[in-house]
């Protein structure tokens, strides 16, 4: 069993997993290349390049087609990675998957307009008062990587996934809605199960039980 974290986390997200899960599968949680304690990103990466360096690490891992848990921006990892290949890995679980880019919205555009015409001429006031809090708390490599990872629409990747999926969202979850996320992914990837529980974001943390005996049925098809 392979776990990808989501953005600016690292594999301690999954604490509850690993003690959990180990008991009955092999275990593997890396640090994902940028985050935690693996090696700063020394160019911006995509997730494309995110996919080459999962591939990279499969192998160096010797996994041999493990089930894969993906949170969030793991997720996106594994979608674009899994999409016209099933045989690389087993089942997927999907928490929190993003990878779905809205239409943008008239006030979203406004401000991005702003944006641009600010940082050409004050670039420092521009940085620290524009964007999320979360983009600003990046170096402007992450920043870049940042960029080309959210406005990559991942919709037709998801279509790509033959491999038997479990989505799992939280019901209170307002970074990827359930309703939005969740139920386009669901559409997407054929045969495909959604299920939703208590939590947020990280429900699988905040409802570990449940989140884990999820799992454990689905991958044993019990």
């Amino acid at each position: 069993m392979l776990l990808l974290h989501g953005y600016l986390s690292q594999k301690e997200s999954f604490y509850y997993q690993i003690k959990s899960l180990s008991q009955y599968f092999k275990v593997t949680a890396p640090d994902i290349l940028g985050f935690g304690k693996s090696s700063p990103l020394d160019e911006a990466y995509s997730v494309g390049n995110y996919c080459r360096w999962l591939e990279d690490f499969i192998k160096k891992a010797k996994l041999d087609r493990p089930h894969i848990i993906a949170h969030s921006f793991g997720a996106r990892v594994a979608i674009r990675y899994l999409s016209g290949n099933r045989d690389r890995a087993g089942k997927l679980v999907i928490t929190g998957g993003a990878g779905i880019v809205k239409p943008r919205s008239p006030r979203y555009m406004r401000r991005v307009k702003a944006y641009r015409r600010v940082k050409k001429l004050f670039p420092k006031f521009a940085e620290r008062h524009f964007g999320s809090a979360e983009y600003r708390t990046l170096s402007p490599i992450m920043r870049e990587s940042y960029k080309k990872i959210v406005n990559e629409d991942l919709q037709s990747f998801a279509s790509g996934i033959e491999n038997e999926t479990l989505l799992i969202y939280g019901r209170s979850d307002t970074v990827t809605p359930p309703d939005e996320e969740g139920a386009v992914f669901n559409g997407l990837i054929r045969g495909s199960r959604l299920e939703l529980i208590d939590g947020g974001h990280f429900c699988f943390s905040e409802n570990p039980s449940v989140f884990n005996k999820l799992i454990y049925n689905f991958l044993t098809g019990k």
